[in-house]
């Protein structure tokens, strides 16, 4: 089976992106798994462009190991300067399971998209049981062995917690994400953000995604970041939120919808053959 995808990335976070509008692929998941491997074309995430019935296109998203997620920021901006080439415009409106996401190009590689606003209710993040989202109350450790207890949860599309700490070189986030991402709280698994707040406006970032591991940025995980830390006065309604390789700015409003904007690569048009 051979077929034409393209590769984009938005800061290293990076995607194979599939146009089914005009002819249906079939992936079964190992496909999945196979086309997302470094050994293969490699991608954090792979995504489908489908058609729906009320003409707006719609995104599904599969991480690199074969599982659905429910939202991707990076992904979705990538998809909106891809989509703004064919229609020539620059507002894009995508439609996705969490929700309807409007993206805005800002300039050739800048895009902003509005993700909404974001859960904190246990049942629509989900967790197993009511807790206080703001602390979890879960043990992580340092390096040298020092314990930190917290973790705030956050549904931005997928299931995020955030832990806030002094300093997050001090944590090895290799270590520490899968074990919380499977944290029994969670029963649909979690994305795990270690975080230090370097000023009001600016927060540095490891993060572990669900069902794709490391990755270079995560556009979720930038957003529920930059909530977590508003919500608890830490800093204000307009961070930075950095990555090893950059910069996504985060923006909320009166109305706690969250607008995230960054750069995203060139579009390379690949072809795919199983």
């Amino acid at each position: 089976m051979e077929f034409k995808a393209f590769k984009m990335d938005g800061l290293g976070n990076d995607f194979v992106i599939i146009d089914q509008r005009i002819s249906t692929i079939n992936l079964s998941k190992e496909n999945i798994v196979k086309i997302c491997s470094r050994d293969f074309i490699g991608c954090d995430q792979l995504i489908y462009i489908n058609k729906s019935e009320d003409k707006k296109d719609k995104l599904i998203f599969y991480n690199s190991d074969g599982s659905i997620s429910g939202a991707c920021g990076n992904g979705t901006r990538c998809v909106a300067k891809l989509l703004s080439k064919e229609y020539g415009g620059k507002e894009i409106i995508l439609q996705t399971s969490s929700g309807i996401l409007y993206s805005q190009i800002i300039n050739e590689n800048i895009v902003e998209t509005n993700i909404g606003a974001p859960s904190m209710e246990w049942t629509k993040i989900p967790l197993i049981k009511n807790m206080n989202t703001e602390d979890l109350k879960i043990t992580i450790n340092d390096t040298n062995g020092k314990k930190f207890i917290g973790g705030i949860a956050i549904n931005v599309g997928n299931p995020h917690i955030v832990f806030f700490v002094e300093n997050n070189e001090n944590f090895k986030i290799e270590n520490i994400g899968p074990e919380i991402e499977q944290h029994e709280y969670f029963p649909e698994k979690c994305n795990v953000t270690i975080a230090t707040i370097k000023n009001k406006n600016l927060i540095d970032v490891k993060v572990w995604e669900r069902g794709a591991g490391l990755t270079k940025a995560c556009g979720t995980a930038a957003c529920a970041t930059a909530y977590a830390g508003f919500i608890t006065k830490k800093v204000s309604n307009n961070v930075d939120i950095k990555f090893s390789t950059g910069i996504l700015s985060i923006r909320i409003d009166n109305n706690n919808s969250i607008f995230m904007k960054g750069p995203v690569s060139n579009i390379e048009e690949i072809k795919v053959n199983l």
